[in-house]
């Protein structure tokens, strides 16, 4: 089994494997000990472009990279779709070692929450604000333990997270912030098809008829946000982008002004920085998606 960190190379069939928190500690005792720097990207693997801007972002800006693949049970209800997420665990290492990532940690779930694990972090702030946590009500404190512990296996100087999953940014920037964790969270910008979709994992679940609709999501966000420029009023905005919505085909959860840091309802545009949020589900797949106004 690889026990260390090594730099990438045209020779180098691809990133270490480390599979036990032991083999872990070694091999970034032996980095930190050379005045390296760390980064980590937490990943559930199915891994496309938005992951990879993760990582790209990531490998410019420390010494060394680890990628965490990790499906993690805490973070799906009974009713979600853990056993069927996507696996690709042979293509996400391909993928790696083409962008130089220097190892892949990939615990076991006994290995992350072993016999007799009891604790978990219940978040409150941005994880309370009625978005995510209205229709997964358990989701946020399942990601917060899961990230705090890959933070503290780690003990990166920097962790990436992408803005697609707005709100859980902002959940993991606030809990490294209230817990003294030694690390900067950084936000990586939404990585889109050409037709304006969000890159997700869960993409992979639409029938082809419902993976033209699904850019729907992205045009009703930028026509609210040219109207709540041009002086439109809130609510009623929202109420008509909604309503496309609903006519395109999707299940709407919410589509939501905000703003961007606390995540807390706003009644003008002066309120902000404003950041628009929508969640829907199309036959069986839910999408998210937001923008900045």
């Amino acid at each position: 089994m690889p026990q260390s960190l090594h730099s990438g190379s045209k020779g180098r069939a691809g990133p270490a494997v480390i599979r036990t928190i032991s083999a872990l500690r070694n091999a970034l005792s032996r980095a930190r000990g050379k005045g390296e720097s760390i980064a980590l990207v937490p990943t559930m693997g199915a891994l496309h472009a938005g992951h990879l801007a993760l990582v790209r972002l990531a490998r410019r800006r420390a010494n060394r990279v680890v990628v965490s693949i990790f499906v993690n049970p805490a973070q799906f209800a009974p009713n979600e779709d853990f056993g069927s997420y996507p696996r690709t665990w042979q293509a996400d290492l391909a993928a790696l070692a083409k962008f130089s990532v220097d190892a892949v940690w990939a615990p076991s779930v006994a290995t992350m929450y072993p016999q007799g694990f009891a604790t978990r972090i219940v978040p409150g702030g941005p994880a309370l604000a009625g978005l995510e946590d209205a229709f997964r009500p358990n989701f946020f404190a399942g990601v917060c333990t899961v990230v705090a512990k890959l933070l503290l296996q780690v003990r990166p100087d920097i962790a990436t997270f992408g803005e697609k999953d707005y709100q859980q940014l902002k959940v993991v920037t606030a809990m490294a912030r209230d817990l003294d964790l030694p690390v900067k969270i950084v936000g990586v910008p939404i990585v889109r098809e050409k037709d304006g979709l969000a890159l997700s994992s869960r993409n992979a679940y639409l029938m082809a008829s419902e993976r033209a609709v699904a850019p729907t999501l992205y045009r009703v966000l930028k026509d609210c946000a040219a109207h709540l420029n041009a002086g439109a009023p809130i609510a009623t905005t929202l109420a008509e982008g909604r309503a496309q919505i609903k006519r395109a085909g999707f299940v709407v959860d919410y589509l939501e002004a905000r703003h961007a840091e606390t995540l807390a309802p706003i009644a003008a545009l002066a309120d902000g920085p404003v950041r628009l949020l929508v969640a829907a589900k199309l036959g069986r797949t839910r999408l998210i998606d937001n923008i900045a106004v």
